[in-house]
């Protein structure tokens, strides 16, 4: 199998105090992780790629480890997360689709066992495209305030023979949510849906 060789990670966090209403008394904060690593498979057809999920496997763990961190709260503190991979032109999007398990299960793992499906995207593209990657909530992909997506790309990256892995993570529903929908109180927590 293939050695994971990294290049760079970039790891960034926002806090949202209001989007125009109220002042919140604590802020939502937003993060992503993205580490910018060699694609293995670029510049050629090969039909077995699933061994490099097992190798991705631990740097999955280390990102959502480095952003839960940098996020400076708890793992219960956690409400939403998402992933996504952006490839570089010398690669293919199925190339991208390696990140899923990884980086989902790491999630899951450091979070302490969520319900809901990570909700994922991927794309191919040049140095400094920008992928939106989606956010749902932790433990019920149902819960209408927490629908999002974080932004993130670098200006160099992916390079053709590289491709960006990325974890993001929330604190809570959006600021200033009301567009209805099943509440986070409201969780039943039985099937990663409701």
């Amino acid at each position: 199998m293939p050695e994971v060789m990294t290049r760079k990670i970039v790891t960034s966090v926002e806090e949202i105090f209001h989007e125009g209403g109220p002042r919140a008394n604590t802020p939502l904060k937003r993060g992503s992780v993205m580490a910018v690593i060699q694609n293995p498979y670029a510049g050629s057809y090969i039909q077995d790629i699933q061994p490099f999920m097992e190798d991705l496997k631990p740097l999955g763990v280390a990102m959502a480890q480095k952003l839960l961190a940098a996020l400076g709260v708890e793992a219960a503190q956690i409400e939403g997360y998402g992933k996504g991979s952006i490839v570089g032109t010398g690669g293919e999007l199925e190339h991208g689709a390696l990140w899923h398990a990884p980086g989902g299960y790491a999630m899951r793992d450091v979070l302490g066992g969520s319900k809901a499906i990570v909700p994922s995207t991927k794309k191919v593209g040049a140095a400094g495209v920008r992928l939106d990657v989606p956010v749902t909530h932790v433990d019920a992909s149902y819960v209408r305030s927490h629908f999002d997506s974080i932004e993130v790309g670098l200006n160099d990256s992916p390079r053709a023979d590289e491709m960006a892995v990325i974890l993001v993570m929330t604190t809570g529903a959006r600021i200033h949510n009301r567009a209805g929908g099943l509440d986070a109180k409201e969780i039943e927590g039985k099937d990663g849906l409701r």
